[in-house]
């Protein structure tokens, strides 16, 4: 009977176990706070009465262990437990650096 006690070994495969998870893709609009960014996620919805598309646009509070996560980079969040009072989402992958 063999056991496996190994950790994930990339963020990956932790963001596919994470089922029935939220999960959103932003742009990282801050990283001034310690192991902590700021996102924003945009989607378009349609205004009920006018029938016009409408931009939304949410800030997320993710946390970023290693601080890798820079202003200007696409990234991917993922529902987590409250860290603190604002912060419920956890930094899962880096899409894209910014340029």
């Amino acid at each position: 009977m063999e056991t496996e006690n190994s950790a994930p070994e990339t963020v990956d495969e932790t963001a596919q176990k994470a089922k029935g998870k939220k999960s959103f893709t932003g742009l990282v609009v801050s990283d001034k706070m310690e192991k902590t960014i700021v996102v924003a996620v945009a989607k378009r919805r349609e205004h009920r009465l006018y029938k016009k598309y409408v931009k939304e646009t949410k800030k997320l509070k993710a946390h970023d262990e290693n601080n890798e996560a820079k202003i200007g980079d696409r990234v991917r969040v993922v529902e987590a437990r409250p860290m603190s009072k604002d912060k419920c989402w956890k930094l899962t992958e880096i899409i894209e650096r910014a340029k």
